[in-house]
Formats: structure tokens, sequence, C-alpha cells
């Protein structure tokens, strides 16, 4: 019985194992599969490829980043240039505030949305503030008529 035991143990853990295996396959399937690893190849094909093409223009591309963009400035009128230093300020500014413009901007499509849950939102509201305002005036009647039978105070 006990060599019969120690079998059995034998097999579950083999049946263990080798689901174990079954699953680390599932689960890396995409992965291993000939159509995702062609795609792969092939992207690390094309980058390869642009980094040949940059490491063969390599001293093209250092020497075109040594170089100023603009060989000679702008003329600006000396009157102008209070007004040329104001614009370059709006002009960080508005760089520096894009994001959160942007992120304004993307709000937008789901704004009435939002309004129409703020409006079913309010209702419920005024629903529940009626509700309230009811119990109210049912206390307040509730405490005149107990003070109504019982004049003396209880306090």
């Amino acid at each position: 019985e006990v060599e019969q035991q120690i079998r059995v143990k034998r097999e579950l853990s083999q049946l263990i194992m080798e689901t174990e295996l079954l699953r680390q396959d599932k689960d890396t399937a995409d992965v291993t599969q000939n159509f995702y690893l062609t795609r792969k190849i092939k992207d690390l094909q094309v980058f390869t490829g642009h980094l040949q093409e940059l490491l063969g223009e390599q001293r093209s591309l250092q020497q075109r980043l040594m170089k100023p963009l603009c060989q000679t400035s702008l003329p600006i009128e000396a009157h102008l240039h209070r007004n040329v230093v104001d614009l370059i300020q709006m002009v960080v500014d508005f760089i520096n505030n894009l994001e959160s413009h942007m992120t304004t901007l993307g709000t937008l499509p789901s704004l009435s949305h939002n309004m129409a849950q703020l409006n079913h939102g309010l209702a419920q509201q005024m629903t529940l503030a009626g509700g309230v305002e009811q119990l109210s005036q049912q206390v307040l009647r509730l405490r005149d008529l107990h003070h109504r039978r019982d004049p003396s105070p209880s306090r």
C-alpha cells in the first residue's frame, strides 16, 4: 500500500509538472509563434538598418549638430526689442502650459456626458432636499404637538 501511495504521488507530481508546462506553453504561445516572431524580426531588421545608416552618417550628423541653426541674426529695430522680449516670454509660457491645454481639449468631447451626470446628480440632490424638508416639517409639527400637550419643561 505504501509503494502504491508513493507511485500515485509520483504520478500526481508528474501530472502537475506537465500541466504547469502546458500552462507556460499557453502563456508564451503568442511569443513563440512564427507569425509574431517574423514580425518582430522584420521590425528589428528595419531598426538595425536605421542604426547602420546613422553610424554611416555619424560624421556628417556631428558636423550638422555643431553648426548654428541660423547663420545671421534677425535685424530688429531698437524700439521693438521690448516687444520681442515680451513675445518670447509669451511663447515660453504657452509652451509650458501646452500640456494642460491639450488635456483640457481632450476632455471637451466628454463634457456633454459629464454635464448630463451633473444634472442627474442635481435632480437627485433636489429630491433628497425635498424629502429632508418634509421630514423637518413633520418633526417641527410633532414638537409643537408635544409642547402643547405637556406645557411643563421636562429638562
